[in-house]
């Protein structure tokens, strides 16, 4: 009966050893005040991390202790604390939704990390900025990118941008949930129609592509895998913060006859998408002093859809020179999302719509109702004119018909 009870002990033992100290409250009697213990760094004079009453006790957090942290403005923009009384635990499907609760008076990135004390490889750590200032808003981050992980220590980084005044805020309510599964695209992406002798392919099931060296270099935060959607070959990038890729030296891509730069994006929970080009120059290597490049932004409003964005080179104005273009780099405020990649390629003249009606243009339409003309501004884009002339002989159409219609009764 004796080793029956050691053994239960040592299982239980074991099994509290990998169950994180939450959920983080900062109440009396909870997780995260006194005993625990906080470290705060990179902050100037670094003031201790406080536990004080909630200054905006309403929804959606009427708890009564919050954590208080003065960011200096001094200290580095990642300003942190840090605490190793979390214990020990592994990230799996049922804790790798982690969620915090913020009041701040300014919008920034906070940056959840978490360590293995002693194995720095494993460290993980997720960016998301805050909507709201002076009242309180929960943040979520998905580090199911790491489940299967061992960690010990977490770090907040609240307020994660360079400041020049003091900035005072709080944080509460951390908690660890079972995960929110995220939709796949069930569809490939449309397939472009230029003609083979229009294009230069870097990756797409419609022309031979031009050789790529790397489609993650190194100092890429976002993972990649290969994968197919509806039969058709799709790169996935996970914790989709920065993708770098590099067709390598010899394989530069010469577009100086191309117009536009295309890349087809799926995403569940990314609608900030840019996309920046660099050339290396005529000495053809990265700071040889005739680098040049640019970065363009494009905001989709729907998720779960593909988007075929095609870019005007005139566009990307830093780049004086696109004969030796080297670096496509893919990149999103978003730091833990999910995007899945298609036909990268340049063009000579403007996309046609090969997506949906829901590809992406900017245009402005005036005066709004209008009587007998409007006024259309578009960035050079012929798309966005088909489209707004398909849909008004269409409306225009039924309106007849139904003045007709109308009539006859």
């Amino acid at each position: 009966m004796k080793k029956i009870t050691t053994l239960c002990t040592l299982v239980l033992l074991s099994a509290m050893s990998y169950a994180q100290n939450a959920p983080i409250d900062f109440e009396s009697g909870g997780e995260g005040a006194a005993p625990w213990t906080w470290e705060v760094a990179e902050n100037e004079t670094n003031p201790a991390l406080e536990f004080v009453a909630n200054p905006n006790m309403v929804a959606p957090n009427a708890s009564a202790m919050v954590a208080k942290f003065t960011a200096r403005a001094n200290g580095n923009p990642w300003a942190l604390c840090f605490t190793d009384s979390i214990g020990s635990f592994t990230f799996d499907a049922t804790n790798n939704t982690v969620k915090i609760m913020v009041w701040k008076t300014r919008v920034s990135d906070v940056a959840i990390k978490f360590e293995e004390v002693g194995n720095p490889s494993t460290a993980k750590e997720i960016k998301v900025a805050n909507t709201k200032t002076s009242e309180w808003e929960e943040l979520t981050f998905d580090f199911s990118s790491v489940n299967g992980n061992t960690y010990d220590r977490m770090v907040l980084i609240p307020d994660l941008l360079a400041r020049t005044a003091e900035n005072v805020l709080y944080f509460d309510n951390i908690t660890f949930s079972s995960g929110v599964t995220l939709n796949e695209p069930m569809v490939a992406a449309p397939d472009p129609t230029f003609p083979a002798t229009d294009v230069i392919s870097l990756f797409s099931g419609t022309y031979t592509d031009s050789t790529v060296a790397t489609w993650r270099t190194p100092w890429s935060t976002a993972s990649l895998s290969d994968v197919q959607v509806a039969g058709n070959d799709v790169k996935k990038y996970t914790s989709f913060g920065v993708a770098g890729i590099e067709p390598g030296t010899g394989n530069f891509v010469d577009a100086t006859n191309m117009t536009h730069f295309n890349v087809s994006v799926w995403s569940p929970n990314v609608d900030t998408f840019r996309v920046k080009l660099v050339d290396w120059g005529a000495d053809e290597s990265f700071g040889g002093g005739d680098d040049t490049e640019d970065e363009l932004q494009v905001v989709t409003n729907k998720k779960d859809t593909w988007y075929n964005h095609s870019m005007a080179l005139s566009d990307f104005t830093g780049m004086t020179s696109k004969n030796n273009i080297a670096q496509i780099i893919l990149s999103s405020p978003n730091s833990d999302g999910v995007v899945y990649i298609d036909n990268i390629f340049f063009n000579k003249e403007a996309a046609s719509s090969t997506t949906s009606l829901e590809t992406e243009v900017s245009a402005s339409v005036y005066p709004n109702p209008a009587k007998e003309r409007i006024n259309v501004n578009t960035p050079n884009n012929t798309t966005v004119i088909k489209y707004l002339y398909r849909h008004l002989v269409a409306h225009t159409l039924h309106s007849y018909h139904r003045l007709l219609n109308d009539k006859r009764r």
